[in-house]
């Protein structure tokens, strides 16, 4: 049965426009760390101050929340998301990971293509106090953190 939808008319889908080769300021080419056949990961443009380099989880097919993702997508991107997770506990040296999904706007969704979000941790960080607090980075500042998770996760990184 399908969800009522909440993507806008004529949406432009940052993710899918990352995927065909459409960029901006928040979606470079060097912000993707991993491209597998049904998902892909990507340093995540928006940051917490005390979580930085934060990945998101994508299904390649545009499917816009967990309500209408098949069973073959959410392996993938759930198996990626475990790849980036320990990943990052390698390549930052963070002290643990949280993963967090949203799915519609009371669900505090405002992406209309389904992403998991992957957070690096560490002690009295208070990732869920600091919601406002969160700012979006530039590509200088995503790149290091990219560049340290794609050696660390050794996966294909182009969309071919």
């Amino acid at each position: 049965m399908r969800q009522t939808s909440h993507e806008p008319a004529g949406y432009s889908c940052p993710f899918c426009r990352l995927q065909a080769g459409v960029w901006n300021d928040r979606n470079q080419p060097s912000d993707v760390v991993a491209v597998t056949d049904r998902a892909f990961a990507r340093i995540a443009p928006k940051w917490w101050p005390a979580n930085p380099g934060a990945a998101l989880v994508i299904p390649r097919r545009h499917v816009e929340n967990l309500y209408e993702m098949d069973a073959d997508d959410g392996h993938a991107v759930w198996d990626l998301t475990q790849q980036v997770a320990t990943a990052m506990r390698v390549a930052y040296g963070c002290e643990g990971t949280s993963t967090r999904q949203h799915n519609e706007p009371a669900g505090g969704q405002d992406v209309w293509h389904l992403h998991v979000h992957v957070f690096p941790r560490f002690a009295d960080d208070a990732l869920y106090q600091r919601h406002d607090d969160a700012r979006w980075v530039t590509v200088d500042e995503r790149r290091p953190f990219a560049d340290k998770l794609r050696s660390a996760l050794q996966l294909p990184t182009t969309f071919a």
